[in-house]
């Protein structure tokens, strides 16, 4: 099981690599898609909430608990969706922002609503720009990896465990950096697969 530090308060969860469905493997791509719609939307409403969010953050250094909820929710749905698609699980993510307990990637965020720093809220964009540079350049690894990880399993059946590994590292560093970058943490996350 790949799990983050502890000590962060941003942990992602994702279980060992276990034998995939060929077919699912080789459509996944296409099964995904109502799931990219229906984010399509959401996405929409991420970023009302996020500024939104940002607002009251500057203004009162509270994040107002009903929406931290459900922005922590869309981030769950998000690395669900992120998880499935870079094959991580065959498990077909649900059309939910709750936990899920029983699915192979479990992610959960520490709620802090009052005493958030105003300042860091204020420049976030700028303060988080390193890991959004980095991880755009390792994603461009990442793509090459999942292409590579796609195909073999589709031959075999099942991913690797170095491929998961490497793949899962990648979701756990992108999770936190998006936990970050939306507000869901005052934390600055570190540049780490774990």
């Amino acid at each position: 099981m790949t799990a983050m530090n502890a000590s962060y308060p941003v942990q992602l969860e994702v279980d060992p690599a276990v034998p995939q469905n060929r077919l699912a493997v080789l459509l996944r791509v296409i099964l995904v898609i109502p799931h990219v719609i229906v984010w399509y939307f959401l996405g929409i409403v991420q970023e009302i909430v996020g500024v939104l969010s940002w607002i009251v953050i500057v203004i009162t250094g509270r994040f107002p608990a009903g929406l931290l909820g459900f922005a922590i929710g869309l981030l769950r749905w998000q690395v669900r969706v992120n998880a499935y698609t870079s094959l991580l699980t065959g498990a077909y993510p649900p059309f939910s922002v709750g936990e899920e307990s029983g699915y192979p990637v479990r992610l959960s965020v520490a709620r802090q609503t009052t005493g958030r720093n105003r300042l860091t809220a204020l420049v976030r964009i700028i303060l988080a720009l390193p890991h959004i540079i980095a991880l755009a350049v390792v994603g461009i690894l990442v793509v090459l990896v999942e292409i590579v990880t796609w195909l073999v399993a589709i031959a075999l059946g099942r991913v690797p465990d170095g491929l998961h590994a490497f793949l899962a590292g990648y979701n756990v560093w992108t999770a936190r950096a998006s936990a970050y970058f939306n507000l869901l943490v005052d934390d600055y996350p570190p540049f780490s697969f774990r």
